[in-house]
Formats: C-alpha cells, sequence, structure tokens
C-alpha cells in the first residue's frame, strides 16, 4: 500500500509531521546585583585613586580627598546637622532648575508638535530657530539682569531658554518620523485632532522626546551654576565662587562634589520616568529582538 504525500508539510499520509525545531530559549539577562557592581565599578574605581593619590597632599589647591571630606559636615551642615546650607543654596538652585526646565519641556514639546506636523510652518521658522538656536543663553545673562535683575525669574528663564531647544528639536524630528502609513491609517478612520496626535505623533516620538529631554537635564544643571555665578545671593554657583574668592578651597571642592552628586540624583530619577514613559517601546524593542 503507497501513501500519497501531504501537500502542506511533504509527509506521507498517515504519517505524523516532523516537529519544528524547538526554539533557542533566550539568554537571561544579567541579575540585578550584576548591573548593580557594574554600574558601581567605575566611580568607586575613580574615588579610590582619588584616594590614594591626593594623600598627604600639600598644594593648597588640589588638597587630599580625606580632607574634603572632613570638610563636607561643617561647610552643609551645622553643629546640630539640620542642614542649614542644603536649604538656603541648595534646595534654592534644584527650585530653579526645576521649574525652568519644566517650563522648557512644556513649551519644547508643544511647539514641536506644533512645527513637526505642518511643513509649511517648519519651513517658515526654521531659518529663525536656526538663529536663536546659536545664542548661548549665557550671553543673555548680562543683558537679562537689565529687565529682570537678579532675582529667580532671571535664573529660571535662562535656564528654560537653554532647556528649550534640545527638546524643541528632538520633538520636530520625532513627529517628522512617525511612519507616513500610520498617519494616513488614522485619517481613514478619521481619528479626533486629539486622539491623533495623543495615540499617534506624541507616542511615535516620545523615544526622541526623551533624547531630548535627557540632553536637556544636563544643560539645565550648566545653566544653573552658570546663571547663579553671574549675580545671586544663594544657590550652590553662588557659594561655590564665594569659596574660591575667599581661598576656601576644600570647602569649594566640597561644593563641586555636592553639584556631582545633585546630577547623579536627579539622573536616576529621569531614568525611572524614562522607563516608565517608554515601557511600550523598550517592550516593542524587546519582542522584535526575540522574534528575530
Amino acid at each position: 500500500m503507497t501513501t500519497t504525500p501531504d501537500v502542506s508539510t511533504g509527509a506521507p499520509m498517515g504519517a505524523s509531521a516532523p516537529t519544528p525545531p524547538a526554539r533557542r530559549r533566550k539568554k537571561k539577562g544579567r541579575p540585578l546585583w550584576l548591573k548593580i557592581v557594574i554600574a558601581l565599578a567605575l566611580p568607586i574605581a575613580l574615588i579610590a585613586a582619588w584616594w590614594f593619590l591626593s594623600a598627604g597632599s600639600t598644594n593648597p589647591f588640589f588638597p587630599s580627598l580625606e580632607r574634603i571630606i572632613s570638610e563636607f559636615r561643617p561647610t552643609w551642615l551645622d553643629e546640630r546637622g539640620t542642614g542649614r546650607r542644603i536649604f538656603t543654596d541648595v534646595i534654592p538652585s534644584v527650585e530653579r532648575l526645576l521649574i525652568g526646565y519644566g517650563f522648557a519641556v512644556v513649551v519644547g514639546i508643544l511647539l514641536g508638535m506644533m512645527i513637526g506636523s505642518s511643513p509649511r510652518l517648519r519651513a517658515f521658522l526654521e531659518p529663525t530657530l536656526e538663529f536663536f538656536r546659536a545664542i548661548p543663553p549665557p550671553v543673555l545673562v548680562p543683558v537679562l539682569m537689565l529687565f529682570l535683575g537678579i532675582r529667580d525669574p532671571m535664573k529660571i528663564f535662562v535656564i528654560a531658554m537653554g532647556c528649550m531647544w534640545p527638546i524643541l528639536l528632538n520633538t520636530i524630528e520625532g513627529v517628522r518620523g512617525v511612519d507616513e502609513l500610520l498617519r494616513d491609517t488614522s485619517r481613514v478612520y478619521r481619528l479626533r485632532p486629539q486622539t491623533r496626535i495623543a495615540t499617534l505623533l506624541l507616542r511615535g516620538a516620545s523615544p526622541q522626546i526623551m533624547a531630548g529631554a535627557r540632553q536637556a537635564l544636563s544643560i539645565g544643571i550648566i545653566l544653573m551654576v552658570i546663571s547663579e555665578m553671574f549675580a545671586a545671593n544663594n544657590g550652590l554657583g553662588f557659594t561655590i565662587v564665594q569659596f574660591q574668592r575667599s581661598f576656601a578651597i576644600p570647602q569649594m571642592w566640597t561644593g563641586i562634589i555636592l553639584l556631582g552628586v545633585v546630577g547623579v540624583i536627579l539622573s536616576l530619577i529621569f531614568r525611572v520616568v524614562e522607563h516608565f514613559v517608554l515601557s511600550w517601546y523598550t517592550g516593542l524593542r524587546r519582542a522584535q529582538r526575540g522574534g528575530n
């Protein structure tokens, strides 16, 4: 008795079809403790190198790390440990940074969505945007001092101006990069403008928006310090300059280190927010890698 081959599998009728090869098991990611060790390895190595290379230093401008750390508590905390300078200098600086940064995020995304969605508006505004982007925000500090004085509005405006450009330009490019097929599909289904913006344009451009926001955060920290160095009566930048002018070099180094710690904390907070906002994107990328 002859068997007829099955056209769908190529196997004889009545015979069981060969089972497809088992998929390769996905490689397990690194455990959390290993990720932490890798992340902390270089900072710990740099601190250890600084500690041993600067030990016993007699250079007044480059004191030992041991001395800098010993000056940290009396410089930034009072005798009762209530953090006098923390509340008078560090927190006001962070508040100005967050206000200016938040304003830049809102304005940059709104303008970027409008300009990126309209080729005519983009062509009309592009020369003007390139002109203002080329002006460094610190140059505006002396001019803004004439109109806004040396109070917080001037510093917030400088931070917002510097942070807005990376967010604005990345939003424009992100909106422009949205797939035309998805745009046509949204028109065919007659999605409302607010639905199309929220579910298509804003979501599709979110990876580039977050990239611009990350870059803007580092720029904002720099501008926060610069604006306080020019004219201020409190803040991290003001305090560091005062230490330098009074030749309190170890105290100046404590301010520089504290500024770096603030930057690391803000970066970690941003990564948490970015992970939450782009969870759909990271999941999609993992699925694509798993399918390949």
